[in-house]
């Protein structure tokens, strides 16, 4: 007879080969739950996981890259560090996300897609299956014909990498679902999706109601929660309509807080209500 710690050791096992939950009598959870690393502590840093395990988080979305470190997960000494901190803390590396497209532009600047190929990399090396492109500050997308389609054809160029990976990347701007839907379909490759956040889709004018059914589980990647200046639950998103439409359009995945903390007010805390909230809208396990 197996000991609990044999049985521990053996249902790891089976998980870290893919064997799957339903082996263990249970079935896989179908929503987990983590945040930014920009939005709890410092970005790229081992210490952030301290964090997210202090908040109570299953994951945690990684920056690729920094102003400071744009290399960033393509050294090996870091991208070590970060695969270490997440075995000490059991925190998940639920993603990467590539801010710093904010700041130097995918549409634009050529190092940006040896930035986003080499994410694909590390991404594969951490476990992870998803990396945010970001389109917002100087990257912005909206109003730009001739943005959009040099973004096409460096998707393009990269899709097929990201697909021999099994890597997904997820487009996050202030376009409509539809307008994301025709980047999608220009560049043809089913690794390229929509990374979904409702208050900057609602911010902008969409009808998020409407989005959510459109883009449906197979174009949302992952999913950011954020309230900008607000305590999830106390802002403007009707966030168990919000949950009642993905659960209906049969989403699975990790969803990440994003913001959510009034001005002032202590991370820590905010987190733990946002995670509190959401726990009661979303089965998380």
């Amino acid at each position: 007879m197996l000991n609990r710690r044999e049985v521990l050791k053996r249902s790891a096992a089976i998980l870290g080969a893919g064997i799957g939950w339903e082996y263990l009598g249970r079935p896989k959870p179908r929503f987990r739950l983590g945040a930014c690393d920009w939005s709890i502590g410092p970005r790229l840093n081992p210490q952030t996981f301290d964090i997210a395990r202090k908040i109570g988080l299953q994951g945690l979305q990684v920056s690729y890259n920094t102003n400071k470190d744009e290399a960033g997960l393509s050294n090996p000494e870091t991208l070590n560090a970060i695969r270490e901190a997440s075995t000490r803390t059991g925190i998940k590396i639920a993603g990467l996300a590539i801010g710093e497209l904010n700041r130097v532009p995918y549409k634009s600047e050529a190092r940006t897609e040896e930035w986003v190929w080499k994410s694909v990399d590390a991404a594969k090396a951490l476990g992870a299956s998803v990396i945010l492109l970001a389109f917002f500050g100087n990257g912005e997308l909206r109003d730009d014909p001739a943005g959009q389609k040099e973004v096409i054809e460096r998707l393009k160029r990269v899709a097929p990498h990201a697909e021999r990976q099994k890597i997904t990347l997820g487009i996050e701007s202030y376009l409509s679902a539809r307008d994301h839907l025709k980047i999608i379909d220009a560049v043809g490759s089913k690794a390229i999706k929509v990374y979904y956040d409702s208050r900057n889709s609602a911010d902008a004018g969409h009808d998020i109601y409407e989005e959510i059914p459109l883009l449906g589980k197979d174009l949302i990647c992952e999913l950011h929660m954020k309230e900008n200046g607000f305590r999830l639950g106390e802002g403007t998103i009707d966030w168990p309509r919000v949950a009642m439409l993905l659960k209906k359009v049969g989403y699975q995945g990790w969803m990440q807080i994003e913001g959510a903390t009034p001005q002032g007010a202590d991370v820590v805390e905010c987190y733990q209500h946002n995670r509190r909230y959401l726990e009661t809208i979303f089965p998380f396990s």
